[in-house]
């Protein structure tokens, strides 16, 4: 037992939610199309569900897995489950029936709540007791009374909240554990690092099984802001609530610029105003970076994140409104370590890459049921991402790519990001994406996959471009063009390269 002084330190997210619901129980919590619950009525939904959750056997550390579109039912499962210490499985609707039977089996729910379309593929894939969104849930929750152990059952800050699942680009997905610490030290980063004010909302587009959307939701409803529940990239829903509230973070993806700035554009509501807006900077055109910030009147977030570290550790670096950035060079988070170490977890020099070594109370809790990667990433006290950065004299850093894509060429190790910077940077190219070839003479070769405005360059306008800004081995064997919606995605927008590699092979 810790000594009450200890004791004293160790918030778990359920008791800072309730203390802000008293504070603000009159202010709008969530707006989900034409309903919405103020932070009183939110909280009454919340105790009651997890009274429904403790009446079915829930117990501190089980799983509730969820599988559902972006409702506030999904916020109001992730506030239940704080209360009771449970731990919510963040399943993701868009994976074929494999690898969601892989996901929901790795953390063997204890209950799963799914929305009602979906009920038919979660039970071809397990027998776990469900809870269905919509009647049932909301019959429930009504016939339910509040059950005094919620809030008592979590005495310690590192208890899981979470499991976000990674987007497996190169093989089943893993599940990230993610704690209450870590998810209120995420709330705090975002709010000191982007200066966001306690009631700056949010709108929770981007799925609620990934980062972007829970971490901001949650950490949204923590400060006492409005949270927007929209389902999916629906521009003109997004641009209209743009018009009502005021965001700290607008949300925006790789992947789905061109329909949002279309919507902008024909439809320029006015704005209550944008703090900061945007993400991954290294993944956009530059262009679209300047097209969206001088739509929105906001600079943009030149950030780098992962679902295990949040949005730490590069959220300090901001490009402003209108401008073409020249360069994506990041400033580190206020609230982390970084290193950049060489295989030997040796610092390396100026200049030379080295992939990013991180720790900081943002970070998650490791994989779940994978002890030996965990042991592998985790090693000499800091969390090993597997991106490679160089670091500038004045403290900055680089990105240069994921350690996995290095390209060996003829003895020349060539990072695909260094050329698909050169190809985002012509106007008429809407993406890029470089993977490695077989070849004969030097082993790989790289070949870029590119999609093009109607009237874009060819290919020999591309190698033109790529001969002034690149050495001769890093140049692409091939230009491969494909239209803007055929290149795989992950969930947050990221190109999946192992599928486009397998094009090739075939």
């Amino acid at each position: 037992m810790l000594p009450e002084v200890m004791r004293a330190g160790r918030a778990d997210l359920y008791s800072i939610f309730r203390t802000r619901a008293q504070d603000c129980a009159d202010r709008v919590a969530v707006e989900d199309g034409s309903k919405s619950w103020t932070y009183g009525e939110l909280r009454d939904r919340v105790d009651r569900l997890a009274a429904v959750f403790l009446a079915r056997g829930v117990a501190p550390g089980d799983r509730i897995a969820i599988l559902s579109r972006n409702r506030s039912e999904y916020l109001e499962v992730e506030l239940a489950a704080a209360g009771i210490g449970a731990i919510v499985a963040c399943l993701n609707w868009r994976l074929a029936s494999d690898e969601l039977r892989h996901c929901n089996d790795l953390v063997e729910p204890k209950l799963a709540v799914v929305e009602q379309g979906f009920m038919a593929a979660y039970r071809d894939i397990s027998d776990t007791p469900c809870l269905e969104i919509g009647a049932e849930l909301e019959a429930a929750i009504a016939k339910a009374e509040a059950d005094p152990r919620t809030g008592t059952l979590v005495d310690d800050p590192e208890a899981g909240l979470t499991i976000l699942y990674t987007s497996g680009t190169t093989g089943l997905p893993k599940g990230a554990l993610i704690s209450h610490r870590a998810h209120i030290a995420r709330s705090m980063a975002f709010a000191a690092q982007l200066a966001l004010d306690p009631g700056d909302g949010f709108i929770a587009w981007a799925p609620m099984f990934h980062m972007a959307s829970t971490d901001h939701t949650l950490a949204t409803i923590l400060r006492g802001g409005t949270v927007i529940m929209v389902d999916g990239l629906q521009p003109s829903i997004i641009n209209e609530a743009l018009s009502r509230h005021k965001i700290g973070w607008f949300v925006m993806m790789p992947g789905a610029f061109d329909a949002f700035i279309a919507e902008r554009r024909a439809n320029p509501l006015p704005l209550k105003g944008i703090k900061v807006c945007g993400a991954m900077a290294d993944l956009v055109p530059p262009h679209q970076i300047a097209e969206l910030t001088e739509l929105l009147d906001a600079p943009y977030l030149n950030s780098f994140g992962a679902t295990e570290t949040g949005l730490p550790p590069g959220t300090a670096g901001l490009i402003a409104p209108g401008v073409v950035p020249k360069t994506l060079s990041k400033r580190v988070s206020a609230f982390c370590e970084v290193r950049l170490v060489d295989p030997d977890d040796r610092v390396v020099p100026d200049g030379a890459p080295g992939e990013m070594a991180v720790r900081g109370p943002t970070l998650f809790s490791g994989y779940w049921n994978a002890d030996d990667t965990n042991a592998k990433d985790f090693r000499n006290g800091f969390f090993h991402m597997g991106d490679l950065f160089r670091r500038n004299p004045d403290g900055t850093i680089d990105f240069v790519d994921r350690a996995k894509y290095l390209i060996k060429t003829g003895g020349e190790n060539v990072y695909p990001a260094e050329i698909e910077r050169v190809l985002l940077a012509h106007p008429s190219v809407v993406d890029a994406a470089v993977v490695r070839a077989f070849d004969v003479k030097w082993g790989e070769s790289p070949v870029a996959f590119v999609a093009c405005v109607e009237g874009g360059p060819d290919a020999d306008e591309l190698m033109g471009l790529c001969r002034e800004m690149l050495a001769g081995y890093k140049r692409p064997r091939e230009f491969r063009f494909i239209a803007f919606e055929d290149f795989p995605r992950s969930t947050s927008g990221k190109v999946q390269r192992h599928l486009l590699e397998a094009q090739l092979a075939d």
